[in-house]
């Protein structure tokens, strides 16, 4: 096959990638409204066919919002809601799941026709049809989630809700690294390399991971309205009871003082060390695409540290939580990037990620 060919079906199949990436954030974002809402237990059943069809009769509506009376959230919380009220939340739950089966689709389609037209690199299809795994386990993971609300406490559990959240972001980050390899030009270094640099960006982008899913527990357990004050948690920078749960570990999975405390700790860590990394590298002689990317990733910093206090300050507001959760995938992906410049600064490590360069 001609050398102009692989590069063409190397751009369109890393577009294709970067477009259904470019999506599952959109399903970040709207997950996080769905949940800010107080939406997500409004469907009390998982058809993923029959599904897709939303309810289209008065009889539909009303026989969907008898389901949803005999759970949990009405009867705690929601008791007394009118049909107009039910279809309001009913709708952003339905769009989350519509998305969700449509990137399905968005996937699979390409992808077939790419397999067949034998435009995918050998090494690539296997990892696509990981991919392709992990969306189908994420559906069923969303499912698992909303069940543990429909039992007996109105609230999803905020173990499944972080799990469902880290499994989106490895799978959004997993597909944008596929598509910067397909696109990465052989012998392209930027910096002469540094292993402790090199290692150290690996460290920030998973210590943001580990970020984001420390979000998913605030979030899981509503942790952003305990302490509604800045830099101090109430009266003082410790809040009452830090760590007081028998065992002392579990105060970090369910204690909501724990769990803001911890969230304001790594917010506090990591910006030390993304600065301090930024200017090792900057200071390094680095120069396009991994200059541009260590600058953004200052830039998107200073933009999510503000979001997250004012989020906090302002208890919570969807626009400004909805702006914070998408800054910290943001933040991530400027990192992932990084990351990914310093280990494809050559062609040996271009093969090591599994794009063969073309020839």
């Amino acid at each position: 096959m001609a050398n102009a060919d692989h590069k063409t079906y190397h751009r369109q199949i890393a577009s294709w990638l970067m477009f259904c990436a470019a999506v599952i954030l959109g399903m970040i974002l709207l997950g996080g409204v769905t949940r800010l809402t107080d939406s997500g237990l409004s469907m009390v059943e998982w058809k993923p066919l029959m599904g897709a069809i939303p309810p289209l009769s008065d009889e539909s509506w009303q026989q969907n919002f008898i389901k949803y009376q005999q759970f949990p959230e009405y009867q705690k919380i929601n008791r007394g809601m009118s049909l107009e009220e039910f279809k309001s939340i009913y709708y952003f739950e339905y769009a989350h799941r519509l998305l969700g089966r449509l990137i399905g689709l968005l996937f699979l389609v390409p992808f077939l026709f790419f397999y067949f037209t034998r435009r995918l690199p050998a090494q690539l299809t296997p990892k696509l049809l990981l991919l392709f795994m992990m969306g189908a386990f994420q559906g069923l993971l969303g499912w698992f989630m909303v069940k543990s609300g429909l039992v007996d406490r109105p609230h999803v559990s905020q173990y499944r809700l972080t799990a469902h959240l880290g499994t989106a972001v490895l799978i959004y980050a997993y597909m944008l690294w596929l598509a910067w390899g397909l696109l990465q030009r052989p012998g392209s270094a930027e910096v002469a390399q540094r292993p402790g640099l090199r290692r150290f960006s690996y460290a920030i982008t998973g210590l943001l991971f580990v970020m984001i899913l420390s979000g998913g527990l605030v979030a899981g357990t509503h942790a952003g309205l305990a302490y509604n004050n800045w830099p101090l948690m109430g009266q003082s920078f410790l809040p009452p009871g830090l760590y007081g749960s028998q065992p002392f570990w579990l105060a970090a999975l369910e204690d909501i003082g724990t769990i803001q405390f911890n969230h304001r700790m790594l917010a506090y860590f990591l910006s030390g060390l993304i600065l301090v990394f930024a200017w090792m590298t900057l200071r390094s002689g680095v120069a396009g695409g991994l200059r541009i990317g260590v600058l953004l990733m200052v830039g998107i910093l200073a933009l999510q540290v503000s979001l997250g206090i004012s989020t906090l300050l302002y208890l919570v507001p969807v626009p400004l939580a909805a702006a914070h959760q998408v800054g910290a995938i943001c933040l991530f992906t400027s990192a992932l990037y990084v990351s990914f410049r310093m280990a494809n600064s050559s062609v040996v490590n271009r093969w090591r990620y599994g794009i063969t360069p073309a020839t």
